[in-house]
């Protein structure tokens, strides 16, 4: 187990109910599963120990692992970790979508898997038509499993696909306070005004996670705080958190020097715990962002472990 992974991370000052959910994190394990050539950046090893300590630091039960962009569409990495931690976990799958064929979504189903990841922001794809096709595509896919479709984009971009997600029948989960950006809240009021129209809608979910990402408002993030409160005032029963572990880096730091590994943020996910706390302070709000949405939208059948 690699220490450094935890620490500086605090618990929570009031730990979470039982069966919370961390519902995004990536396990990296070059060794075992060697990265896509085709990739931005070279991440140090962040295992499956490493992820069981920081969930056990933080009080957390049960965990969502998303398919990391250095692995394309071999999900391999984060099936073994699946296999490993069982029926605590769920995972969200990268996948191409015109050559992966049912029996292989069949098997990830299976081993636990939940949900595909369309990553616009880091291909950086803002072509409207392209990403709408793709987003219809991956409903035909995987709208038989009765899985989710996670989408990774600029609040901008979701804004503009907002009528096209609004019209699938698959639930459709967006990353990271659904991509807006906290230093920019002027110039895109009015596409977050579209986001929380979308949310109310109730197809879609907001993964209030990685508060880093939408803010430069260190160490605290406080600026992100409208945003979530916002989201949960929109629909409570649409929102689930999460913690982004273990913290990778920006794409706009990046040298395109892939022989050199990308050090991990050191983030305290304990006080972003506290953080939506401030948020949702009824205790059923906590309830519904920690447990039941999750449970419901992951297909948590299990009782925590």
């Amino acid at each position: 187990m690699n220490p450094d992974l935890i620490r500086g991370v605090s618990a929570p000052a009031v730990a979470p109910p039982a069966g919370s959910c961390d519902c995004h994190v990536h396990v990296f394990d070059g060794a075992r599963f060697p990265f896509a050539a085709k990739r931005s950046y070279t991440p140090g090893p962040a295992r499956v120990e490493d992820l069981a300590a920081f969930e056990q630091r933080i009080g957390i039960d049960r965990i969502v692992l998303v398919q990391p962009s250095v692995y394309g569409f071999d999900n391999s990495a984060m099936l073994d970790a699946l296999s490993r931690l069982g029926g605590r976990a769920r995972g969200v799958a990268v996948i191409d979508l015109e050559k992966t064929g049912h029996a292989e979504l069949a098997a990830m189903h299976r081993q636990g898997v939940r949900g595909i990841r369309l990553n616009l922001e880091v291909s950086g794809q803002r072509n409207h038509d392209f990403a709408l096709a793709q987003l219809r595509r991956a409903e035909q896919v995987v709208g038989p499993l009765g899985w989710a479709v996670q989408v990774y984009a600029d609040v901008d971009v979701i804004a503009e696909l907002a009528p096209g997600m609004a019209a699938l029948k698959v639930p459709v989960v967006l990353d990271h306070f659904a991509g807006v950006k906290a230093y920019r809240k002027d110039e895109q009021k009015a596409a977050f005004g579209q986001v929380l129209a979308l949310v109310k809608g109730g197809n879609v979910y907001v993964k209030l996670s990685a508060p880093y990402r939408a803010s430069r408002s260190v160490p605290d993030f406080d600026d992100v705080s409208a945003f979530g409160a916002a989201l949960i005032q929109a629909r409570a029963d649409r929102m689930v958190w999460a913690s982004d572990w273990p913290h990778t880096g920006s794409s706009g730091n990046r040298t395109g020097n892939l022989d050199q590994v990308e050090p991990f943020r050191k983030e305290n996910a304990g006080r972003a715990l506290d953080q939506l706390a401030s948020w949702a302070p009824a205790p059923d709000l906590k309830q519904r962002i920690l447990v039941d949405n999750p449970a419901r939208l992951y297909g948590f059948t299990h009782p925590a472990i």
